[in-house]
């Protein structure tokens, strides 16, 4: 963009503080690479979302958010795999059991933003009542959640005194919200939605409004507002398996903003990543495809036991770990039974036993886990 400046920095006596400029006003693009990454990002973003029109998406939502809490809790350190997060707690190692509990308060804080989104805007209200959800009960717990922050923060280093990046004081963050939030809503400004969002994602990663929690929020903040403006019907695309595959890249180009007021950068290195997701989403969807004609072939040589595998497989596109007592649920049959259709379920190559004891057995839908 013309004449982009990012801000400035502020002595506060014995440290620095970066102050980020405000970003509702008019923006004229000059960068012409950026216009081609935008082109093609629209367009893939735009057959990712139509592909969704085609299957029943509610089956297959839990996966993505899934999917994007996993991934955004590890670039905050978290070390719970992706098929845990489908887990019972008591079946978690003890050591992540930690990990465990802030990807769960991830996944709730997605959904209720989402719901939220159907009666409340994109905004500082929004945003905070999902960070309340984001770190009750976990390791954040005592940082203020759902407020904004009441001291000063920083990035990297043990102390401030050697900090990467010291975002804005705390005096200055609700009118750097407030801008942001008019940004987002500003329905006269043309700067075209995906680089509204990819601007509004570098502002308050630089905002850094909370005490703990910035990142995920900060992630979690890009998917919603694709849903509020309707490039998505429902919330697939998410960034953060990107970003983390990429986390060095990620944090530099970041920070290319705010030392070289290079926002055409973050802009090319955002847009990459939304051309990357979406390739890979759409190439997800059509596994999809294949693989439930596949499976409808292998069901099939069930016989009686067919409609109860069906009943199975629906609540396994939702989660694909189950045990035993789940199957016998779902069927209202007895243990029995239940195991009688695993072992079938299991001969057709559908469920894979992974924990390998004689009691307490899980099972995964492996092949579709693989999708993600």
């Amino acid at each position: 963009m013309k004449n982009f400046n990012a801000g400035k920095i502020v002595n506060q006596g014995y440290y620095k503080a970066f102050i980020p400029n405000t970003i509702n006003k008019d923006w004229e693009l000059n960068d012409m690479d950026v216009l081609y990454l935008l082109s093609r990002a629209d367009h893939l973003l735009g057959k990712m979302d139509t592909y969704s029109a085609y299957v029943d998406i509610e089956l297959y939502l839990e996966m993505h958010i899934a999917k994007e809490a996993t991934q955004s809790s590890r670039i905050e350190g978290t070390q719970t795999h992706f098929e845990e997060a489908f887990m019972k707690k008591e079946d978690i190692a003890q050591e992540r059991r930690d990990d465990w509990d802030e990807l769960q308060n991830y996944i709730s804080a997605m959904n209720f933003a989402v719901r939220k989104l159907q009666n409340l805007p994109f905004s500082s209200r929004l945003i905070k009542q999902t960070h309340n959800i984001l770190l009750q009960g976990v390791r954040g717990k005592h940082k203020l959640p759902g407020e904004f922050r009441h001291s000063q923060n920083w990035i990297g280093g043990a102390t401030i005194n050697d900090a990467r990046f010291i975002p804005p004081p705390h005096t200055e963050v609700h009118a750097l919200m407030s801008d942001l939030e008019k940004f987002a809503n500003n329905e006269t400004n043309l700067l075209p939605d995906l680089l509204k969002i990819a601007l509004i994602h570098y502002q308050f990663e630089t905002i850094h409004p909370f005490l703990d929690g910035n990142g995920r929020i900060g992630r979690l903040l890009i998917t919603l507002f694709l849903v509020t403006k309707k490039l998505l019907k429902y919330p697939i695309l998410y960034l953060s398996d990107f970003f983390e595959r990429h986390r060095t890249l990620y944090y530099d180009n970041l920070t290319i903003v705010r030392t070289q007021n290079d926002i055409n950068q973050w802009f090319k290195f955002f847009l990459t990543g939304v051309i990357d997701i979406s390739e890979k989403g759409i190439a997800t969807f059509e596994g999809i495809f294949k693989l439930q004609k596949t499976l409808n072939e292998r069901i099939a040589t069930l016989g009686i036991r067919a409609a109860d595998a069906n009943k199975v497989l629906n609540q396994l596109y939702k989660k694909p770990i189950i045990d035993a007592a789940e199957v016998g649920q779902i069927n209202g049959k007895s243990p029995k039974s239940a195991y009688k259709l695993i072992t079938d379920m299991e001969k057709i190559g559908i469920l894979h036993e992974i924990t390998g004891g004689q009691r307490g057995r899980l099972y995964a839908f492996q092949e579709y886990i693989d999708l993600f």
